[in-house]
């Protein structure tokens, strides 16, 4: 992609990356300027941290072939949905929208499948979805959290790698900015589209999800997307999982493994002890299944086994108390209601830009 090659009729796309300024940014952007291929007609980076003056440093990442393509936009520390509108709408008058995450390698005739991808759309394709690999450890069986990114490769409508019509993303007006974590906002967005009566479909151009390093901790702060799943119900009814083809998790559960230790501690302190120990053993029981749930399909390594006995402990409380919080939060949201025909879209807010020079 070292030159930005006339791609076919329609065709035309930029590409969106928002990012935190990780070191993965350089690996994205050196893998699509290397894809073959036509290439987009504007990269636009959308720097999501709080330090603006950081923004420096994203031109080290990106390839001199894409230089003269590329613009960083400040995103303002607002999450991944806020990001990529402000990205979409400063990426010029172009029908399609690649939004890419930071941490994926598109592969190497990805340019060309893109090509493709989007010369098979029909007028009412939205969007198209592209094939997401996550390579896994060879030898071992995967951690729990190689297994949850594993996840990402039967997600529908994930934006690691997702071309949006800009006409769709107009109608709908884009991505819904109360969801401030890299979680549900996809699903949302494909959610609205499909009921203002456009279609998604899957592509063939395939993009690799690496696992990225994570600590110890980190399936206890993935709880913190319980909150999101209770505005998608709030905007898309209790069933919305179904439609749109995601998992349901194991929130019932973690509420009453919570709702059991809770008990246990209360009747402890009221003096009813055969009580406090039926809950007691209750809850030992449900954090035993959900700590086995883990671990057996795991490498069995000691420090896996112990975090995963630790974390199953702590998962079920902190996914309640997130959910909890979501429904205090997202108390007041509507049902959504798809835009009736011809009613203007939100306006567009205005986005700082800086080109980066060759």
């Amino acid at each position: 992609m070292t030159e930005p090659d006339a791609p076919a009729h329609g065709a035309e796309y930029a590409v969106v990356i928002p990012t935190l300024g990780r070191p993965s940014l350089g690996a994205c952007l050196h893998a699509l300027a290397e894809a073959t291929g036509p290439g987009p007609a504007r990269i636009v980076l959308v720097d999501d941290r709080p330090d603006a003056a950081a923004r420096a440093a994203l031109t080290a990442d990106v390839p001199p072939s894409l230089r003269a393509r590329t613009v960083v936009v400040p995103g303002g520390a607002r999450g991944p949905a806020a990001a990529r509108n402000l990205g979409w709408r400063a990426a010029g008058d172009v029908p399609w929208i690649v939004f890419l995450d930071d941490d994926v390698v598109p592969g190497p005739t990805w340019g060309d499948d893109l090509t493709l991808d989007l010369a098979a759309a029909t007028a009412r394709t939205a969007g198209i979805t592209a094939r997401i690999e996550v390579p896994l450890p060879a030898g071992r069986r995967p951690t729990d959290w190689e297994r949850n990114t594993a996840g990402l490769a039967d997600a529908r409508w994930i934006t690691a790698d997702m071309a949006y019509r800009r006409d769709a993303l107009t109608a709908v007006g884009g991505f819904d900015e109360r969801f401030r974590r890299a979680f549900r906002e996809d699903a949302d967005l494909a959610l609205r589209t499909l009921d203002a009566g456009w279609t998604l479909t899957t592509g063939r151009r395939t993009t690799t999800h690496p696992v990225r390093q994570a600590g110890r901790w980190i399936s206890v702060r993935l709880q913190a997307g319980n909150a999101d799943d209770v505005l998608m119900t709030r905007l898309h009814g209790r069933h919305w999982w179904r439609r749109a083809e995601a998992s349901r998790g194991r929130l019932p559960l973690h509420l009453a493994v919570t709702g059991a230790g809770v008990a246990a501690l209360g009747c402890a302190l009221l003096g009813r002890h055969r009580a406090a120990a039926a809950c007691a053993a209750t809850w030992l029981a449900g954090t035993a299944e959900f700590a086995l749930a883990r671990i057996l399909p795991g490498p069995g390594t000691r420090d896996e086994v112990l975090t995963m006995t630790v974390t199953s402990a702590l998962v079920p409380p902190a996914a309640t108390w997130h959910w909890l919080r979501g429904r205090l939060l997202h108390r007041k949201a509507r049902p959504h209601t798809p835009f009736p025909s011809g009613e203007p879209t939100p306006a567009p807010r205005p986005a700082a830009r800086e080109r980066l020079r060759s």
